[in-house]
């Protein structure tokens, strides 16, 4: 990454050799007529994060940002000029019948060890960060009465089980109304199906449903480990089943809770190794500059999760497809490039079902933000995977078996991606943002990193990480991807709460959901 800078000069960042755009680092971007360290003259105002001409472009010359073609001048572009979305043709995306297949897989590199966190151990081998209890449920009909006997667990028996983080009802808007049958409805039963076995809900198992619907509880619970050995009446209770109205749901639903929360409150923290965690990333509210800072660091970081043991799931179907001829040559194996190959070629088919294509991705936001398009996004966002081999790819929905950096196939919607990452299994969540959000789950803290200190600065209270430490060259990519490992550790300790955990903001569960809608 080559940085032009003076301490009061219009800066731009140029991140690798071939680029022939820089983006505009100054706060208050640059007006016309500055002047950039290297000589170069803005031929007009260019805002924070936006891209600078480094040369004169004849029309249909490639622009190229990350060492990569993000598209074709539609007209000469003069050295200086602002280079917008208008003046841009989109590339095709990378053709997925002709793909290299593992043939650059990265060396593994030395193990990382003695690194662990305090974690509350599961009956499957799992390790969950925080110990909460899930109460899950089949249709969306019984959402109001569970969270309604959710606010009171709270409030009158929670305080009773001080090692028990929180209780959550694990909602959804499926369950009724669908094509429960149809081929791509396993998509999101099998979601459910996982979430409910997530680490942090330390294995047990509360259903509430209302009797009617289509999914019944046999399937989210089909007598393995969460309810053998137990009568129905332990773990499951249908709404239509009460003879004594509301308050009688009430109080049966509560009655039950209390039994599983006096269970979980038995469990205590225990040392466990780095290599116990499972961390997913994403990124939403995307800028220029979250390819910058904000997700090398995280790839640094997953490198060394890699390392430790641990497990790394990155995702967002949209914001890899430009990418995957990166992606492939890194699979470990052949068979894991064919399955990333795979993933995206069915979810080139579902966009083309919908009449759409992976350009619609790209939001106003992140077109205020610099991003002209879905490639130039798409560059950024993979920077979150590293550096190290591709070790695994899950469907969406499938919850995660092995170690290593581990491709989870799933929109790019903050929340429908969040919900399959919790159904994969992770146990602790990282997001970064340009633009700003409040996003958060109920189920997994989760650490948000601002690209820009200016954003860090504005929302302090929301913001955990500032990478935008990197662009200001007080940290570097290494040093802010190492204090962002010793962060995880912490977090998957207890010993520090992320803002969103504080505030208790959380977003709801959004299950991807292809099969048709009765």
């Amino acid at each position: 990454m080559q940085l032009i800078q003076h301490q009061d000069s219009p800066r731009y960042i140029r991140l690798h050799p071939d680029d022939n755009v820089g983006v505009v680092v100054n706060e208050q971007g640059v007006a016309a007529g500055g002047c950039f360290a290297d000589g170069l003259v803005a031929c007009e105002a260019i805002p924070q994060s936006h891209k600078v001409n480094l040369r004169d472009i004849a029309a249909g010359e490639p622009v190229v940002r990350y060492g990569t073609v993000i598209g074709h001048a539609l007209q000469a572009i003069a050295a200086g000029s602002w280079v917008r979305e208008t003046l841009l043709s989109i590339p095709d995306a990378p053709r997925l019948d002709n793909l290299p297949m593992a043939t650059a897989v990265p060396p593994t590199q030395a193990p990382l060890e003695g690194y662990s966190f305090e974690g509350f151990r599961n009956p499957d081998g799992s390790v969950g960060t925080r110990n909460i209890l899930g109460v899950t449920t089949t249709v969306q009909c019984v959402t109001g009465v569970l969270e309604h006997c959710i606010e009171r667990a709270r409030r009158e028996l929670l305080p009773r089980y001080p090692n028990v983080d929180d209780v959550v009802a694990l909602t959804h808007s499926y369950g009724c109304g669908v094509a429960i049958n149809a081929p791509d409805a396993i998509i999101p039963i099998r979601t459910l199906h996982n979430i409910s076995r997530n680490p942090n809900f330390g294995g047990q198992a509360l259903v509430i449903g209302l009797g009617c619907e289509k999914l019944q509880a046999q399937q989210l619970m089909p007598g393995d480990a969460l309810t053998a050995d137990q009568d129905e009446e332990a773990w499951l209770f249908r709404l239509q089943d009460s003879a004594q109205g509301f308050s009688g749901m009430v109080e049966q639903i509560l009655g039950m809770i209390d039994t599983r929360l006096a269970e979980l409150n038995r469990r205590q923290r225990e040392t466990c190794p780095a290599s116990e965690l499972v961390v997913g990333m994403q990124c939403g509210g995307s800028d220029a500059f979250s390819g910058i800072t904000a997700n090398p660091a995280l790839g640094v970081a997953a490198d060394l999760l890699v390392r430790a043991g641990a497990t790394v799931l990155f995702s967002e179907n949209t914001e890899v497809r430009d990418g995957i001829h990166l992606l492939t040559p890194r699979a470990a194996t052949a068979e894991v490039a064919q399955a990333l190959v795979r993933e995206m070629d069915w979810y080139d088919r579902y966009l083309e079902r919908g009449q759409a294509d992976r350009s619609a991705n790209t939001t106003p936001g992140n077109k205020k933000g610099g991003l002209n398009n879905i490639v130039e996004k798409a560059m950024g966002s993979i920077a979150k995977s590293g550096t190290s081999a591709i070790a695994g790819v899950l469907a969406p929905g499938e919850k995660v078996r092995g170690k290593g950096l581990i491709y989870c196939a799933t929109p790019a919607s903050d929340f429908v991606c969040g919900t399959l990452q919790v159904a994969a299994g992770m146990n602790l969540h990282i997001f970064t943002t340009g633009r700003g959000t409040p996003y958060g789950l109920s189920m997994v803290p989760v650490i948000k990193v601002a690209t820009r200190t200016q954003l860090a600065e504005r929302w302090p209270d929301l913001i955990d990480v500032d990478a935008g430490q990197v662009t200001s060259g007080r940290l570097s990519l290494d040093e802010l991807g190492w204090q962002i490992f010793q962060l995880y550790l912490e977090v998957a300790s207890g010993r520090q709460r992320t803002w969103a955990e504080r505030h208790r903001l959380h977003n709801d569960l959004t299950l991807f959901n292809p099969a048709p809608v009765t």
